[in-house]
């Protein structure tokens, strides 16, 4: 699913408008959504709080409240703000809703005691997505009320004090265990500490045609998805009856030390599950005989440094090769690294491999941009916070906002590299701006080794012949899936006979 900023949101919306869906309609049908929401958390009766911004989020909260008082519900709306100075569509909606007999409060000081008062819901329609700065005076008052009071909540479009755009938070924020939005998901939908904040969340579709999405988009920066099969799906097939182990690739999987190879067998063993033909681990020699004795289907071949890694990678059969887990950080690790990235083979660089380059992302954008018309495209990183923030140092992309979403971008566009920047909220992105935000992974994904079976299952999708944006973001959501079925108190160890029942799962939806 594409998602859409804020800004890109106010643009749908004006498509639609000048395509002739009148604003007043598109507001009145979000309001209905949210009430139908409300009805469903308070049941047959209860009293509603609606606590009303001055622009179209709390239009969309004055349908609401008209809506639940027709059907019966008490309500009290609270409205941040002069009503005469209501605008547009909300100040039709609270004319609809005052001539039905629901009068609004103003919220002050005097009536800050009103929040929550006796309700047995709350609804935020205070600022949703539009709001980038932090809530103040009144409005942070309330928040801060009604998030102490322990109420249900019902956000309408995103919480208030949420930004819609990276999920940050720069000041009191709601607490809301549902949320209602429109059209299509907000990026702060997803992030952290957004994704938290918001609970569950229901898209509702209040009439905006989906052909204005194209223009909606803009130009300032690449398309956004939410990360699932739809994005890429269609580029994974299963074996084909009459192929064979050769057209499916052939990974390579570089080991580090004698006393440091866990890390690179959890990598080919994923490598191989996720569907390449062939896996090797290219080992130094004192590591031969640790390796050789705990692999089977996985092959092992010892070479001795960089030299003898770039003669090996002369076959260009092997043609995805992954470079990190366990390997050690200095030197050697980036001489090796710039071998890899010679060639016509994809690369992904993680972990070891990335430290390695702390503080000269110059030195390793100019290694992909050599590979021009070489898969140039499928290098992928995949560093977590500490080793991206090493890798470009201060000052430079680690810095730009407080945006994950932000920094993957500035990190792809800076290197020529897919960046998997990974976390509970791990974002992909492409040095041409396109961006996938994952959120299937669960909590127990973050143990010893994991990072490595993610790895070796995006290798192994490279080695298939998936461009890097489609094998990183398929890689990241199975490597969730897996975690998500393997449960809880799972291990490294788990993820790879995991993987198999994802992969089986998702070919039997037909995808």
């Amino acid at each position: 699913m594409e998602l859409l900023t804020p800004q890109e949101m106010g643009r749908a919306d004006a498509l639609a408008i000048a395509g002739g869906v009148p604003g007043i309609e598109l507001m009145r049908r979000a309001g209905l959504a949210v009430a139908d929401a409300c009805s469903r958390i308070v049941g047959h009766s209860g009293q509603v709080l609606v606590l009303a911004g001055p622009g179209n989020n709390g239009g969309d909260g004055f349908v609401a409240a008209k809506v639940l008082r027709q059907r019966g519900y008490r309500v009290e709306v609270l409205l941040l703000g002069d009503p005469e100075r209501l605008a547009g569509d909300a100040r039709l909606a609270f004319s609809d809703m005052t001539a039905a007999g629901l009068r609004a409060a103003v919220l002050s000081h005097d009536t800050l005691d009103l929040v929550p008062g006796q309700a047995s819901l709350v609804v935020d329609a205070l600022f949703g997505a539009g709001l980038s700065r932090a809530p103040e005076g009144l409005a942070a008052e309330a928040i801060q009320r009604v998030n102490a009071s322990g109420l249900p909540v019902l956000a309408v479009d995103l919480p208030s004090g949420v930004d819609g755009a990276s999920g940050g938070t720069p000041g009191a924020a709601i607490r809301a265990t549902r949320t209602v939005t429109f059209f299509r998901l907000k990026p702060g939908h997803l992030l952290l500490p957004g994704r938290l904040l918001a609970g569950r969340v229901e898209l509702a579709d209040i009439g905006i045609p989906a052909s204005v999405l194209a223009e909606a988009h803009g130009a300032e920066h690449g398309k956004v998805w939410r990360n699932d099969p739809a994005l890429w799906g269609g580029a994974i097939r299963p074996p084909a009856l009459d192929g064979y182990k050769y057209a499916r690739g052939h990974a390579v999987v570089v080991s580090g030390p004698a006393l440091s190879t866990g890390a690179a067998r959890l990598a080919a063993g994923a490598a191989l599950r996720a569907g390449a033909g062939l896996v090797t681990v290219a080992t130094p020699p004192p590591a031969a005989f640790v390796n050789a004795s705990h692999l089977t289907a996985v092959m092992v071949r010892s070479f001795r440094g960089g030299e003898g890694l770039c003669e090996m990678l002369a076959d260009r059969r092997l043609n995805a090769v992954v470079l990190g887990p366990g390997a050690g950080v200095g030197e050697e690790t980036r001489a090796l690294a710039l071998a890899c990235l010679v060639g016509p083979r994809a690369v992904l660089l993680d972990a070891d491999a990335i430290t390695s380059f702390a503080g000269q992302a110059d030195m390793l954008a100019g290694a992909v941009a050599a590979r021009a018309g070489e898969r140039a495209a499928d290098v992928v990183l995949t560093p977590h916070d500490g080793e991206f923030a090493r890798l470009f140092g201060e000052g430079t992309a680690a810095d730009v906002g407080t945006s994950r979403l932000a920094r993957a971008r500035a990190g792809a566009k800076a290197t020529g590299a897919v960046v998997v920047l990974k976390g509970a909220d791990t974002v992909v992105a492409a040095p041409d701006g396109r961006a996938a935000i994952n959120d299937n992974a669960p909590a127990w994904l973050a143990t010893a080794g994991s990072g490595d079976v993610l790895s070796g299952i995006v290798t192994g999708l490279l080695a298939q012949g998936l461009d890097g944006f489609a094998a990183a973001s398929a890689g990241v959501w199975l490597h969730g899936r897996a975690g998500a079925l393997a449960g809880a108190a799972l291990t490294a160890e788990d993820l790879e006979p995991a993987l198999r029942l994802a992969l089986v799962e998702f070919f039997s939806t037909g995808r």
